[in-house]
Parts: structure tokens; sequence; C-alpha cells
């Protein structure tokens, strides 16, 4: 079939059922065209889409400054490798340090790629460094943590079905509640063979769970006591989805120019992806100061299209976009209407418990368990009243739109999630 006849919905999920590995569980929707918040199905109905690719499409659908810069970029030059320069990858190293205010970064595809990335510069530092013993360092994660899916990440993911049937696992990684300062402490004052902290500023995939106010700033002050690098994972919550351009600024003015303020916490080592190339292309990095990064000799880290020249042209546009479109604030704006509208609906509701989130990153907790298909339900009547969002977790469902959202979307919107949640009051 030419690529771009005619397919059904039903055709279209039935050629991915036959030929496709089954690891998702889609919702039931075939979708063709994107613009700005807005997605249409192969048979022309159109939705909000309240999910954004897991935060990857801060910018919108297919934002015509990001396309421009990817296909006259795809025009000239695709790829070398690293074997050789190319005339993109340095211009964009430049923007995107002074832009986060790092002195290097390392060019990966997707966000797991970024995390092992990461990992393994900490595990060098830690030895070349901060003189651990070789083969002893232990890197404190968080327990309901979602980082990605390689071998090594889910080696410390306490998710069974992330883990079940895939060991042996990789060792190294000790594991402690999120949000907690004290058994941090513990482990950083007990254990000198701790090489770093790796955390998401907030947990998406556990249900959009946002730690104390002073969590973070006071888990990076425990890092510097301890000497032990604070690695940020902000592959979902950065790029300005929070309110801020990146979720461990505190009132720090990111939106509204370079981060070259001093915010609340600066990462040791800072995990970028998803909306770092506007949805267009797998774009990741990782960025750290000269004396971190260059650990990393030739040789000992790669990909053969890390940092590409459509990659470099896509992400300088990207993240000319969040400034110039001032995304940020209007997360922050959004977010807060968002919820202070929800709260509203759930004072009298007995289907949703309550509302959580930072900027335009929300869950909704649904008074249900785990178990139940409840929330799996909710979606499936959202999607036929015309908005797009999936749970996770089994009663959790999270909300995140494209940055792009004007205030009257967003308030249509909320229209269209609280008349579907009335229809599963009791």
């Amino acid at each position: 079939m030419a690529v771009l006849d005619h397919i059904s919905s039903q055709e279209a999920m039935a050629l991915e059922n036959k030929y496709g590995a089954q690891n998702y569980h889609p919702l039931p929707v075939v979708l063709s065209k994107g613009e700005g918040v807005f997605v249409w199905d192969v048979e022309g109905k159109k939705y909000y889409d309240f999910l954004s690719a897991y935060s990857s499409l801060n910018q919108g659908h297919c934002h015509p400054k990001i396309v421009n810069a990817m296909t006259e970029q795809a025009q000239r030059l695709t790829l070398t490798s690293r074997a050789f320069y190319n005339d993109m990858l340095g211009r964009y190293e430049k923007y995107a340090t002074e832009y986060f205010n790092f002195d290097k970064m390392l060019p990966m595809n997707s966000g797991a790629e970024a995390v092992e990335t990461a990992l393994k510069l900490c595990r060098k530092w830690a030895y070349e460094v901060k003189g651990i013993d070789l083969n002893k360092a232990e890197i404190v994660v968080c327990k309901n943590n979602f980082h990605g899916r390689t071998t090594t990440i889910i080696s410390f993911s306490n998710d069974p079905v992330a883990r079940k049937n895939f060991g042996p696992y990789t060792d190294g990684f000790i594991k402690i509640e999120y949000d907690n300062l004290k058994e941090l402490e513990y482990v950083l004052s007990s254990n000198p063979n701790v090489a770093g902290f790796l955390v998401e500023p907030i947990q998406g995939e556990a249900g959009v769970y946002v730690p104390s106010d002073n969590y973070l700033k006071e888990a990076k002050a425990l890092c510097e006591k301890y000497n032990v690098l604070f690695i940020a994972d902000e592959v979902q919550t950065g790029i300005a989805r929070t309110g801020r351009l990146l979720a461990t600024c505190g009132n720090c003015s990111c939106e509204k120019k370079d981060c070259s303020g001093t915010p609340d916490v600066k990462p040791d080592i800072l995990v970028l992806g998803k909306a770092l190339s506007g949805g267009l292309y797998p774009v990741s990095a990782v960025m750290a100061s000269n004396d971190i990064m260059n650990v990393i000799q030739p040789g000992n880290h790669g990909s053969t299209f890390g940092g590409n020249p459509i990659a470099a042209a896509v992400a300088i546009a990207a993240l000319e976009v969040v400034k110039e479109e001032n995304l940020a604030e209007n997360a922050d704006y959004l977010g807060k209407i968002f919820r202070a509208e929800m709260n509203k609906y759930i004072k009298d509701s007995t289907i949703v418990s309550s509302v959580r989130g930072k900027g335009l990153l929300n869950a909704i907790v649904i008074n249900d368990d785990e178990d139940s298909d409840t929330a799996w339900n909710i979606c499936l009547k959202l999607r036929d009243n015309g908005l797009l969002a999936k749970p996770t977790h089994g009663n959790i469902i999270r909300f995140a739109p494209p940055l792009v959202m004007t205030e009257d979307q967003l308030l249509d919107c909320v229209s269209i999630i609280t008349s579907t949640l009335k229809e599963f009051e009791v």
C-alpha cells in the first residue's frame, strides 16, 4: 500500500496487533494529524491532546519553526556520525550549555540513553576524582522511580511489570523512599562508596508526585556535604513543563531569559530529553561541569546518531520556541488555573479524591483501587468527548497538554473533563 493510502482505525490497530510486539497498551484511537494542541484521528475526528507524548510536545504538534529547522537541515546534511565533525553540533552545544548554564553537554537520542550516560559519567567520576575503589561505586535512587526500561535502569526499579523475567539485574544501586531526607542522609553518611543520587524532581510515571518544598534543595545540600553528585532526571519535567525552565529551579525567571541566574538547585549532572526536540526527533542530552564531564575521553562512550545535524538544528529551534513564546510562564499560569478548577469540582465529587501537580504536569486520583478499570473507562469516555489522556498505575490519570495551550482552550478542556467525570459519580 502507498504511504498515503487511507486506512481505517480498525485496520491500523489490527496491523499493529498482528505485526508489532505487544509492549504497550494504547488507548484505542488512531491518530494521523497534529497541530498545536489538537490531533485528528484517521476518520477526521478532532481531539485535545492532554498527554503531549509524555511531555515531548511541550511546543505543540508540528510547530512550524521546528518543522522548518528540521526540513531545511534534512536537505543539507542528516548524519555524519562522530567520526567527523559537522557544522551544527558545536553550535548546538554552545547554545544549549549557555541556555542551561552548564560547561559541557554530551548529546544522545532517547531519555533512557541519557540516563545511562549519566550513570556511566557518575561512576567514572567516582573512581577517577572522588577516589572510590574500582567497581565499588553505588548510586542512590528513589523507590517508584521511572528512568527508562533498559536492563540497568530496570535493575533499580520496583515496578514488577518492568522487572519480572528480565534478570539477572545490575548491581550498584541503593533504593530509598522518595521525599525522605532522613533516609537519604543516613545512606550518604554511612556509605563512603556512594557516588551519586539520581532523582526525578517530580515523579511523573508514578503518578505526578510533587515532593516537599525544600526536598530538592536540601537533598542537593546533603550531596555537597558528602561529596556525592546530584543527578536530576528532567527528561519529563524539564523544558518548561512545570512552570519553570527546569523543575529544579525555584523562583528564578528562566522563562524570561537564559538560566544564568541562581536556581534553587543546580544539578551536578542534568538529564534532558523529550521536549528538547519539540517532539519531532529523538534528542536527549547530559549536561555537567568541566570537572565532571572531562572524565569522558575518546572511546569511553558514544552514539552513532547522538549529536547528528538534524538533532542539533531541531533542538536549537525547540529551545528558541520555549523562550520566544514564554512557555514556562504560560505553564505556570495555566497550571494554577487547572488545579483551582479541578479542586472546585473535587469538593463535591465521589469519583475524584485529589489533584496534584506543578505547572502543566498534573494528575487526578480516581477514588478506586489500582486494579480497577475505572480510570481506563474514564479515559475512554474522555476520548469520546474529544480529549485524550491516559491512566498510570491504574487509578491515576495524568494530564499534560502542550504548553502552547491558551486559557480559553484550557477552560474548554476542564469543562470536558468535569462533565465526563460527572458520568461516573455515584
